[in-house]
């Protein structure tokens, strides 16, 4: 009997090891920041075009298509800006302030030597883990940004070529996303700041100007200049989404941080780079457009952008820190210049 129950003893031992180890595996897991979706088959154009037919009829909803401005047009690359009706619903009751979760990604982009035609998202689970950190409903809106990326590979998966599920680079864990504040030695150029810290000041109006701040801001990027990219000036307006009552994200793009963006993960990078294709940073086109937010909160409207180193490393870690300390001026340069833009609103 005794020996039955040692026996027992250990079985449990072993179960509860193993549990524990698994607990601790998923914990280690590490999470792209995006994720490679399908492998198309067809060219470019058709590639898009398949697409954009594909999330139009399903339950995603496509705010805009923009044709990203790849350096020397060396390769090409465009850029969904999507929601997922469902998961918008599930963060109604969460803070304004995290509204940048709700905003996904899809890019179509050309890369390697055949040039072949692939489809990445930004990660909306990674994403979940840093904006719903503090939320008491975590779990539950993990779950739904695990529901919206689902959309998503599901609404591409008949378009011809090869349903993939692939994390991309920078990759990291759970914690580390729940607490992003910067990577390695490059986290005091973020002044170790979490996304709340990083949502920076434009300027502040009553609550009562909120939808006045609102169109006002649609109405300097519809008359903005915008420069070539040689300077960070001028901004387009690519989206402007309502996210509940009291928030709207409008996301921003010119051709300077697109040139910016390319070619810090393309310089030190060999993977996917030839002569003839110089630019393998295509494949992180996604993290397009830059947000700006506009919250009424506490009797206030705030207009708020991301400090861009934070934002910077979020996307663009996998260039390594050489990368950072040559294009140490870029974040400052995309800042200032949207502080500029609306500053005399």
């Amino acid at each position: 009997m005794r020996t039955k129950r040692m026996t027992s003893l250990r079985l449990g031992v072993v179960a509860l090891l193993g549990l524990l180890t698994q607990v601790s595996a998923n914990a280690a897991d590490k999470f792209g920041v995006f994720e490679l979706i399908h492998r198309s088959s067809q060219p470019f154009e058709e590639t898009l075009a398949s697409v954009e037919t594909a999330l139009n009829a399903s339950t995603i909803t496509v705010h805009a298509v923009h044709e990203v401005r790849v350096p020397e047009q060396k390769q090409q690359a465009s850029v969904f800006v999507v929601t997922s009706p469902a998961y918008m619903e599930a963060a109604a009751g969460e803070s304004a302030r995290t509204i940048s979760a709700q905003i996904m990604r899809v890019a179509v982009y050309t890369w390697g030597e055949d040039q072949q035609t692939l489809v990445n998202m930004t990660n909306p689970e990674a994403h979940a883990m840093i904006f719903y950190a503090g939320s008491d409903n975590y779990d539950e809106m993990l779950a739904a940004a695990r529901l919206a990326a689902d959309e998503i590979r599901s609404a591409l998966s008949e378009i011809p070529g090869e349903a993939v599920s692939i994390p991309q680079s920078p990759l990291r864990t759970e914690k580390h996303y729940r607490k992003f504040k910067g990577d390695g030695p490059a986290r005091m150029m973020t002044k170790f700041r979490r996304f709340e810290k990083s949502q920076r000041p434009v300027f502040e109006a009553t609550a009562d100007d909120f939808q006045k701040t609102v169109d006002s801001i649609s109405a300097t990027l519809a008359s903005s200049e915008v420069s070539d990219s040689s300077e960070s000036t001028g901004w387009e307006q690519l989206v402007r989404i309502p996210v509940g009552e009291n928030a709207v994200l409008f996301g921003l793009t010119n051709p300077y941080i697109e040139d910016r963006m390319i070619g810090i993960n393309s310089r030190f990078r060999s993977e996917g780079k030839t002569d003839e294709f110089p630019y393998p940073g295509v494949d992180h086109v996604a993290a397009l457009p830059t947000d700006l937010l506009v919250i009424e909160e506490d009797g206030e409207t705030h207009v708020l952008q991301y400090g861009q180193m934070w934002r910077m490393q979020l996307y663009f870690w996998d260039s390594g820190y050489r990368a950072f300390t040559a294009n140490v001026g870029v974040p400052t340069a995309i800042f200032d210049s949207i502080e500029d833009l609306l500053a005399e609103e």
